[in-house]
C-alpha cells in the first residue's frame, strides 16, 4: 500500500469517530443548557412533530418534479445545442434543488398557517 492509500481508510474511521463523538458532546451540552435553564430536556426529547409527513411528501414531491422538468428541458430544448451531445447534468442537479426548496417552503407555509390559526 502506497502511502496515500493509507490515509484513505484512516481518514474515514478518524472522521467516523469524529462525527460520532461530535454528536453525543453536542446533545449533552444541549440537556446541560435546558437544565441550567430549569427545563427537563426529557420533555423535549420525545415532542410530536406533527407535519413531518406532510414535510417529507412535498420535499420528494418538489425533487421529483424538478427531475422530470429538468428531464424534458434537457430532451426537447436543449438537445439541438452544439457541445451538449452527452446531457447537462447541471439543470438536474439545479432543478432538483428547486423543486425539494420549493416543496420545503410550501411545507413551512401550511405549518406556520395551522400554527397561527391554533395559538
Amino acid at each position: 500500500m502506497d502511502g496515500a492509500e493509507a490515509l484513505v481508510p484512516i481518514t474515514m474511521f478518524a472522521g467516523g469517530f469524529a462525527m460520532i463523538f461530535g454528536i453525543y458532546y453536542l446533545k449533552t451540552r444541549q440537556n446541560l443548557a435546558m437544565i441550567e435553564k430549569g427545563m427537563n430536556p426529557k420533555e423535549f426529547a420525545n415532542r410530536p412533530a406533527p407535519y413531518k409527513n406532510l414535510k417529507w411528501a412535498l420535499l420528494l414531491i418538489g425533487a421529483g418534479l424538478g427531475l422530470f422538468a429538468a428531464y424534458v428541458l434537457n430532451t426537447y430544448l436543449f438537445q439541438n445545442l452544439k457541445g451538449h451531445e452527452h446531457g447537462n447534468p447541471a439543470i438536474y442537479f439545479s432543478l432538483i434543488a428547486i423543486g425539494g426548496g420549493l416543496g420545503l417552503f410550501g411545507s413551512y407555509k401550511m405549518e406556520k398557517k395551522w400554527w397561527d390559526e391554533n395559538k
